[in-house]
């Protein structure tokens, strides 16, 4: 899958991110020189974060048959110790239905093993840089 981006000329910083039929807008905050007119790099990362574990636990819950109602994971980022190599992340799941204690605390295992959460910790991301022909 190739992922696009490009910079909307309207916005001092505006990117368009396109990915497969979607289409969003990316940029920085006022702070950095941008528009906030979308969110920027970091809050994509952390919102990939969240999103894996949404839809981990939701599609896990469909696939148990566990009364899980809705989800709602939020995402706060200690971005302080950036410098020093350490980015944290903390997810909280608010997860609404007639759920047992047992149904939660699995729920809860399941979204610590969601896809992105396992590429954010286990994985070696290995990035390459090319310029076009």
């Amino acid at each position: 899958m190739t992922i696009q981006i490009q910079r909307d000329k309207t916005g001092p910083m505006r990117q368009t991110v396109r990915i497969g039929q979607h289409q969003l807008t990316a940029d920085q905050p006022v702070s950095g020189g941008g528009e906030g007119a979308g969110p920027d790099p970091h809050e994509l990362y952390d919102a990939a974060l969240g999103t894996c574990k949404a839809l981990t636990v939701l599609w896990y819950a469909n696939r148990k048959g566990l009364p899980l109602e809705d989800v709602l994971v939020q995402v706060d980022r200690d971005g302080s110790q950036e410098q020093q190599g350490v980015y944290k992340l903390k997810t909280t799941l608010t997860l609404v239905g007639n759920l047992t204690p047992e149904d939660r605390e699995r729920l809860l295992q399941v979204a610590a093993k969601c896809p992105v959460h396992k590429l954010m910790t286990q994985v070696t991301t290995e990035i390459e840089t090319v310029l076009a022909d």
